[in-house]
């Protein structure tokens, strides 16, 4: 295999030398090269080919989401992976196509993911989200809850509790990897301790600046109250999912 040239853009020095240092350690990489903003990429981009860029999202001036946008346009749009500290922006890298999406700090093994991920998907559109199980233990018997039957989800601790129309069980995976992992099937954070599936809400109610949300079936529906900084983005996924 041609080892991999690799862009990286981040506005953050640290970030972005940190980025570098974990992306030589893995040999399937050849070049590296670093961007601190996302004009100066787009310049790089048009002086010379990569074979992925990975991209953080907050800069100052043109940010990560509105670069993929322009990349899109390319005659062969290089593979994004998206690598930022803030949670709430997955749902809109994933309707970007990108190719995966990182949360900061990048663990090794994390990083090692994405990079197969681009060598197995290369440029080529993602493949629709499949449904996976996720296997549960009720009283010493394993079950398997199909994921889009899951409304929600709420933390407990290292734990997370899914819900589902006929009841709930808890898993031992936090909440912040169910959000990665599962961001692409249209889960949502929408409070620091839930994450609800977009394709679940059947309402949301905006009532004295108090937002809440409505999830599951209609007899047995459960309101889910939605804090004040993920309101807007909520709103906006929904009213591009009703419009799509």
């Amino acid at each position: 295999m041609t080892p991999l040239r690799v862009l990286v853009v981040d506005d953050e020095r640290p970030a972005l030398d940190e980025l570098q240092y974990l992306l030589h350690q893995d040999d399937r990489v050849g070049e590296v090269v670093a961007c601190d903003s996302a004009t100066e990429a787009l310049r790089t981009l048009h002086e010379r080919e990569v074979d992925a860029v990975f991209l953080d999202i907050q800069m100052p001036g043109l940010t990560g989401l509105e670069l993929a946008q322009v990349l899109k346009r390319f005659r062969v749009p290089p593979p994004v992976v998206f690598v930022t500290a803030h949670e709430g922006h997955a749902v809109d890298a994933f309707e970007l196509r990108a190719i995966d999406y990182v949360l900061k700090p990048v663990r090794t093994e994390r990083l090692a993911d994405a990079l197969s991920r681009i060598i197995e998907g290369g440029d080529r559109a993602p493949a629709p989200v499949e449904d996976v199980q996720i296997p549960v233990e009720l009283g010493g018997v394993t079950r398997f809850v199909d994921r889009s039957d899951v409304t929600h989800v709420e933390a407990h601790g290292d734990y997370a509790r899914l819900h589902t129309g006929e009841g709930s069980h808890l898993i031992r995976v936090p909440l912040t990897t169910l959000e990665e992992e599962w961001a692409a099937a249209g889960f949502v954070r929408i409070h620091r301790s839930l994450l609800v599936s977009l394709g679940h809400v059947t309402e949301i109610r905006m009532e004295s600046g108090r937002c809440t949300v409505a999830v599951g079936p209609r007899d047995s529906t459960v309101d889910l109250v939605v804090a004040r900084r993920h309101t807007r983005q909520l709103r906006e996924l929904l009213g591009r999912r009703a419009g799509s």
